[in-house]
């Protein structure tokens, strides 16, 4: 007479619910593993677009302070402009000094609808 092979099947099954629980587990901490992935993924492209807008506001920085810098330098040539319009003014029949000159700007008269030209 033959052994029993029911304590034989009993055991075997016993590993396959174990093999099939710990590949459960593993699943779980593969899908976990690939979540942790795909985060650190968007996170870093989130922190290289703040690297870019930090590379754009820092190139910003330089040209607002290289347009500061020209300030002094445009006040200066402003005031030299209006000492030479105040001196041509103390002079009459004076000729037209350079950056300076007539303009005619079309004005519309309300009383009649039509367009007056105004020199200055």
């Amino acid at each position: 007479m033959r052994p029993s092979s029911l304590a034989n099947r009993t055991s075997s099954s016993a590993n396959a619910q174990a093999t099939l629980l710990k590949l459960a587990e593993k699943k779980k901490e593969f899908e976990a593993v690939a979540a942790l992935e795909t985060a650190s993924n968007n996170y870093l492209d989130r922190i290289n677009g703040l690297a870019n807008d930090c590379d754009i506001m820092a190139l910003a920085g330089e040209v607002h302070g290289q347009v500061s810098e020209q300030w002094p330098r445009m006040f200066h040539i402003l005031n030299l402009f209006l000492a030479s319009r105040e001196t041509s003014q103390d002079q009459p029949n004076h000729p037209l000094k350079e950056g300076e000159m007539l303009v005619r700007i079309p004005i519309e008269d309300p009383d009649t609808n039509t367009a007056a030209i105004s020199s200055r």
